[in-house]
């Protein structure tokens, strides 16, 4: 499929379903994709009449980061663009890992998005992106649930996370952007590879067809099973399930105790999901522990990332605060 204005705009009328008023926000770092998405959401917002922003995050790890972010605003002001910079603050760099970046990030753009009554951000996440991510979860261990990767839709901090570009590939982008002559900046840390994700982009740029075409077909065989997996997983639940309101959900302790690690792990991700509206659920080493300990003849009650686990009789209770 060719990546033009016309058919994003089909995309987008398809897939999704936007307000009346329509006012979105689309995350830039000045790289190639995300100026790619920023180009092509403008052309649906211009089509609808609606408002946009594009937001570029001063992230503060390297030195030009400032110099660089405002770069970017001057030549989306040349397109008419609306932007705003949003800055992370000194103390919220500490580590300078691309996970802490990545909280900051989405912290600072929901932040703005709730403020401003924004209810849909973009981000440019592509194909390419997808395959690195369901190879670094595979390295790292994750279940079946993890290995989905990226969703099209997500919810961060009660703001929506569209990525319509997860079926495009970074090839397509590129094209796209020499096609419509739209200027971008390259970030050195892709291509640092003391970070996991960069190593992983270099090992698959030099990997033969064979190799790719493999993995590929193992992260399509997810794609295609991962719904009947959730679907599992949710039957399950509602069959257990005691009670449920805004606060708390019991469980049924027998039947919950007696399935295997993976089920009830993913059992747990979705109870927290669904009380804290988050799509990032806790990660599965502390979650791991909980199964361990709910098991324990002596288990009293467990704190999973602001989720209090109590024992009571013969079920569960989890909350959003002991109640």
């Amino acid at each position: 499929m060719k990546l033009t204005n016309k058919e994003f705009i089909k995309i987008l009328e398809k897939k999704y379903t936007f307000e009346k008023n329509l006012s979105v926000a689309v995350a830039v770092s000045g790289g190639p994709d995300s100026m790619s998405l920023l180009f092509l959401v403008n052309a649906f917002i211009k089509y609808k009449k609606g408002d946009l922003t594009a937001l570029i995050v001063n992230h503060r790890i390297r030195k030009n980061s400032k110099e660089e972010a405002k770069y970017i605003a001057t030549y989306l002001d040349k397109n008419n663009i609306n932007s705003q910079i949003l800055t992370v603050k000194k103390n919220d760099v500490i580590k300078k890992s691309m996970n802490e970046a990545r909280n900051n990030r989405y912290n600072l753009l929901t932040k703005f998005c709730i403020q401003n009554n924004i209810l849909h951000l973009f981000v440019a996440h592509h194909k390419d992106d997808n395959l690195e991510t369901f190879l670094n979860r595979k390295i790292a261990g994750s279940d079946f649930y993890g290995l989905k990767s990226m969703s099209e839709m997500s919810l961060y901090n009660k703001v929506f996370i569209i990525r319509p570009l997860l079926n495009f590939s970074k090839e397509k982008l590129l094209e796209y952007n020499k096609k419509n002559k739209i200027e971008y900046i390259n970030d050195p840390s892709n291509f640092d590879l003391d970070y996991a994700r960069p190593s992983i982009r270099n090992f698959l740029k030099k990997s033969d067809q064979k190799t790719i075409k493999e993995i590929n077909k193992d992260f399509e065989d997810i794609l295609f099973y991962s719904p009947y997996f959730i679907q599992m997983i949710l039957e399950i639940l509602l069959k257990n399930m005691i009670h449920v309101d805004s606060n708390k959900i019991k469980v049924g302790l027998d039947n919950i105790q007696n399935l295997n690690e993976i089920i009830s792990e993913n059992i747990v991700r979705r109870i927290y999901q669904f009380l804290f509206y988050e799509s990032n659920a806790p990660r599965s080493k502390k979650t791991r522990i909980l199964i361990s300990e709910m098991r324990k003849l002596n288990f009293n009650n467990f704190n999973l990332k602001g989720m209090i686990v109590k024992k009571n009789d013969d079920f569960l209770t989890f909350s959003r605060k002991s109640v």
